[in-house]
Order: C-alpha cells, then structure tokens, then sequence
C-alpha cells in the first residue's frame, strides 16, 4: 500500500513540478533562465558538494552515489525564499517565493547496483522590470519587460560499487520546457503602444557522469573523492514570436503580426560541459568534511533568439566547502545525538557578463536532518535547512539580491524484493 501512495504522490507533484513558476530574478531575463540549485536539501545544506555517498540517501548531482545505495529512497524538497532587491539609490523591494525543487525515487537492484529516477526544474524564468527614457518629441517612454516559463529534466541514472572502494554512474537526463518573454513600450500622450512577444518551446538531452573512490585512510579514517562530467546540453528551440500595437487607455490589443522567423523558427543552444572534483575526509556515521570545484566554459554560449546586447559570458566557476556531525547515529534513548548537524558555504561565478558586470552568487548554508523512527526501516529522515545569500550588484543599472531560503525535504526508506521467510 505505501508503494501506491508513494507512487501516486509524486505523480502528483511532477504535476505541480512542471506547472509552477520557479523564479523571481530579474536575472532570469538572461540566457534561458535562472539556474536551479540540482541538490537534494541534504547536500545542498552542505554547500552542494556531492562526493559523499551513503545506504540509504539519493544524491542527485552525481550518479556514482547509487552504488551505495541498499534501501529503496522515496525524496522530494520544497523551499520557500525571501528576497531583498536592491537598487542603487533606491529603497528595496521584498518579495518571496515557494517552490518544488526535486521528486525522486532510488531503487537497489542488488550485488551493489542502483537505478535512480525522478523530476527536478532546471532553470526558471520570472521577471516583472521597467526602464524609463525620453522619446525626441521629449515625451515619457516607459518600457516593461516580463517573462515566465521554465526548463525542467526527467531523469534516470544508474550506478555501481564496481570495487570496495570504486564506484561509477551515469545519468541520462530530458530536458522539456516553454519560456515566455514580453516587452511593451509605452509613450506618454501617445494613444497606442507596441508590444514584442517571444515564446520558446525547449526540448534536449544531456548527460551525466561520474567516479568515486572512496578508501580507508586509517582504521575509523575514509577518503571520499569524485570527479563528474555533465556534458552538453544540445537543446532544440522551437520559437515564435509576435509584435502589434495595443491601446494605451484600455490596454486591449489592437493588432498583432505573427513574424516569419525564417531560419530562427528553430533553432539551437548550446549549453557547455561541466566539470566538477571534489575530496573530503570522515568518519562513517559520524562526521565528514570535504570541497569541491567546479568549472564552465561559457564563452560561446548564446541565446540569440532573444536579442539581448548588454548580456555576455565567459568562463564560470563554482567553490562549495561543507560536511556533517552526528553526534552517535545508535543512540537509543538520546534523540538528538542522532540528528545530522549539517553546514557549508559556496561561491559562484556563475559566468554572466551585464552591463559590464559579473554577475556572482554567495550563500551560507546550515541544517538540521531529522530522524523519523517510527516509519519503514527507522532509517527515513526530515531534512530542514537554511540559506543567507547574496547574487548580483547594485551597480549599473542592476540589482542585488539577498536572500533567505528555508528548505525541507523527505527521504523515506522502504525495502523491496525481501522474500517473506516463515519459520
């Protein structure tokens, strides 16, 4: 019976998953979106590292962790985000934001193999911006922009503990989204307006894959190390786009003109392979701390279907330092020696250029996971964490964002193809 629930309810949320907006950035006009932080709650209270692998929680940036795996995993996270944008010489905006961010499912098939499986979003488009100017005639110009959509991947890995020490894994991942993008110009004294709407309906693959090698340094002493590859992401777009006039007093349109894109109907994009190492030290059931870098050629991305000039990229990167402490994982009668105690930090350059300026990402992470005894194998958890971070600049023309984001997720462990045995 809890298969069918469980089974159920994620079909459920795939739905939520794929209808919801998942971003308020301004920064999400750019390129296809805002990136969508790919981790679980549990590692992405770590900073995001993913070399750390174990029975019993699904990890969802690096493939090789379901060699680990020896429990079935049902997970899912939500988040709720508030924001403080900030512009220069102006007073900041607070607005927020709750979101799914992750389904998953982690099945062991035996002798050291597991499969993966489930839905996560990839990027998210959602921005309401308004620049003003003066027309020659010396009249007001208002233009506002405003997007929405976003790129979500269903996915299936697999992985294998191909030597005690040695584990591998591969991720294939369909990529399926719209984006939406509108401009409207408006004159003041003048009776009508334009407008300028952009639509994509994305679709591609990529694919993941990754090494760990996980050896004991001393008797209690385990290295934890992992490389990862994500290779490119050769997604079709398929693209209309649409230009009229509207009436400024009622706001209705008053014509509209379906362009002929000619060879832009379709075309491609080109996101660039990325590169991640990392290495940590612990202890097993007890603690672990590890880093890990990452790398992102971006010089010759582009999105050319949306036009934008004051947009460029070069090469990104990315710093994540974090670990966790358990006090005493099989204390009986002390329930909170056995919580995870989990924090980190991460630094990203995320590669985007606007108006001259680099656009970088820092958070501080931290959380808690939460035992749950009384359900399956008393080895399911609630994970409840926390992020303070900041993205962008107050300076040309462009905004800051801080922000606090709450994350809580489940992962539940039941075991399937136990044989019943009767004595």
């Amino acid at each position: 019976m809890i298969k069918k629930i469980l089974l159920g309810i994620f079909g459920l949320a795939s739905l939520v998953l794929n209808a919801q907006n998942s971003s308020i950035s301004p920064y999400s006009f750019f390129g296809l979106g805002e990136v969508r932080n790919a981790s679980t709650v549990e590692n992405a209270m770590m900073g995001g590292i993913g070399m750390y692998a174990d029975s019993i929680h699904i990890n969802l940036t690096n493939p090789a962790a379901y060699g680990k795996l020896r429990l079935a995993t049902y997970a899912g996270g939500a988040s709720h985000t508030e924001y403080w944008l900030e512009e220069y010489n102006a007073d900041s905006q607070n607005t927020s934001l709750t979101t799914l961010d992750y389904i998953a499912m982690g099945l062991p098939l035996g002798r050291g193999v597991a499969i993966g499986f489930g839905l996560q979003p990839v990027t998210g488009v959602g921005y309401n911006l308004a620049t003003e100017s003066e027309s020659p005639a010396g009249n007001r110009v208002i233009n506002t922009f405003t997007g929405d959509g976003s790129i979500n991947k269903l996915y299936f890995s697999v992985g294998a503990q191909i030597h005690k020490d040695v584990s591998i894994g591969a991720t294939g991942g369909f990529n399926f989204g719209s984006l939406e993008y509108r401009r409207v110009q408006a004159e003041e004294d003048v009776q009508f307006g334009t407008l300028d709407e952009r639509k994509s309906r994305v679709r591609g693959f990529d694919f993941n894959f990754a090494l760990n090698y996980n050896p004991s340094l001393t008797k209690k002493l385990n290295l934890y190390s992992s490389l990862r590859a994500r290779t490119q992401a050769n997604l079709n777009s398929e693209n209309t786009r649409t230009i009229g006039s509207f009436s400024t007093s009622t706001g209705n349109g008053v014509e509209t003109i379906d362009v002929d894109l000619g060879a832009g109907r379709n075309t491609e994009i080109k996101v660039p392979t990325i590169f991640t190492m990392g290495v940590g030290v612990g202890e097993e059931k007890h603690w672990f701390v590890g880093g890990e870098y990452s790398i992102q050629d971006l010089n010759d991305f582009s999105n050319d279907f949306l036009g934008i000039d004051n947009v460029g990229y070069t090469e990104g990167s990315k710093l994540a330092v974090g670990g966790f402490w358990i006090p005493e994982y099989n204390s009986f009668n002390k329930y909170f020696k056995r919580v995870v105690y989990r924090a980190g930090f991460r630094y990203h350059q995320t590669g985007m250029v606007v108006n001259g300026r680099d656009i970088n990402d820092f958070g501080i992470t931290f959380g808690l996971g939460l035992p749950m005894p009384s359900v399956g194998n008393n080895f399911s958890n609630i994970n409840i964490g926390f992020e303070l971070g900041r993205k962008g600049t107050s300076t040309a023309n462009l905004v800051q964002e801080n922000y606090f984001k709450v994350r809580i997720g489940l992962s539940l462990n039941d075991r399937w193809f136990q044989k019943t045995r009767i004595n």
